[in-house]
């Protein structure tokens, strides 16, 4: 375990001002010179860095069609750049359609018959499926990588999990929908295999941890970022209502009634499954809400360090459960630090190679 105030992790995005250049008299033969490099230069082949096949590579999407056993399936590809597209499926297991965004691995041209392993990225509460390439530079990162990333419509409210809806199920089925639709199409349509890891921030957390314990061998690596770790501490159960509240859904449909469904409630509690986690490479982080290196005077994110105080003790506890049991686990416990992306880019950061490693998807 770390409990650290650690230095910010350096980005790829760096924002630089740059002046306008003086301007100075060239003398004519200088000139002409030059003139003549650079025509020169323009026939002369390209730099050996197009050795990987890659930088001057095109990929090409699949199409729509591919489908899940119980019908679900992609019905429109919109590429939105060299690597990246959103999906639209139509899921059964949702009763409507959902986007999923979708940045290829390095060598999806060059290696045209490989798979690749797939690392699910899931939001927050109260955001969407654009949230990790809109809030950090995952797109960058992942440059290199020879992962499929997949970060997929998670609900404002949605919760991980198939709803409960007072006994009679039925959608939305979250769980179903992330957990066996996509993966089934992303192995049939997008040449994943089978080697798979989570990442989730706040209530993606508790999806990363959840879908890890609750669907044993299917995932190999899961990480929570200021995470719902322990539903049973009442202050991230009042989380969860506040959040629902906020979002207009009645917090009962998900799990039932903390009480008399409490059988539901522990079946979704990463706490009480403890040695499921057994297998599975784990990491968690947690800060103590105080303002950081991210905030400011004028700005210190009150809200923010209310959000992220209550997951502190949860996530400490939690980790130390797991090395209890010989659960394969590292934590990242942050003295300052508030419920926010920079935050969670840096932890990115720090995790990535390991995560790469797991998947064996290292450049």
């Amino acid at each position: 375990m770390s409990l650290l105030v650690p230095e910010a992790v350096p980005r790829s995005r760096v924002t630089r001002s740059l002046s306008a250049p003086r301007t100075t008299a060239v003398p004519w033969t200088l000139a002409v010179l030059t003139a003549c490099l650079v025509a020169v230069a323009a026939l002369l082949p390209g730099p050996a860095s197009a050795a990987r096949g890659e930088p001057t590579a095109r990929y090409t999407f699949p199409g729509p069609g591919t489908r899940a056993d119980d019908g679900a399936r992609v019905v429109e590809v919109k590429p939105l750049g060299k690597r990246t597209a959103d999906l639209v499926i139509e899921s059964p297991a949702m009763g409507t359609k959902l986007p999923v965004r979708v940045i290829l691995p390095h060598s999806w041209t060059s290696q045209p018959r490989r798979a690749f392993p797939t690392l699910y990225l899931l939001q927050g509460a109260s955001d969407d499926y654009t949230s990790w390439t809109r809030e950090t530079d995952v797109h960058e990162l992942s440059e290199g990588s020879e992962a499929l990333i997949v970060t997929p419509e998670g609900g404002r409210a949605g919760f991980y999990t198939n709803w409960y809806n007072n006994g009679r199920r039925g959608t939305p089925r979250w769980e179903t929908f992330h957990t066996v639709e996509l993966p089934q199409i992303l192995e049939r349509g997008w040449r994943a295999n089978q080697r798979r890891a989570l990442i989730g921030v706040s209530e993606g957390g508790l999806g990363a941890l959840n879908y890890a314990a609750r669907h044993q061998g299917a995932y190999l690596y899961t990480a929570s970022f200021s995470g719902i770790t322990d539903l049973d501490d009442r202050y991230l159960r009042t989380a969860v209502r506040l959040t629902c509240l906020r979002e207009g859904v009645d917090s009962e449909r998900l799990w039932g009634h903390p009480w008399r469904q409490r059988h539901v409630w522990d079946a979704h509690n990463p706490s009480y499954r403890i040695e499921r986690f057994r297998g599975v490479r784990v990491h968690v982080s947690a800060a103590t809400g105080l303002p950081g290196e991210y905030e400011d005077e004028d700005d210190i994110n009150v809200g923010g360090g209310m959000l992220e105080g209550p997951t502190f003790k949860p996530t400490r506890r939690f980790a130390r459960e797991l090395r209890e049991v010989g659960v394969d686990v590292t934590s990242n416990l942050y003295l300052t630090g508030t419920h926010s992306w920079p935050y969670w880019e840096r932890e990115l950061h720090t995790v990535w190679s390991d995560v790469l490693a797991t998947l064996q998807a290292a450049p």
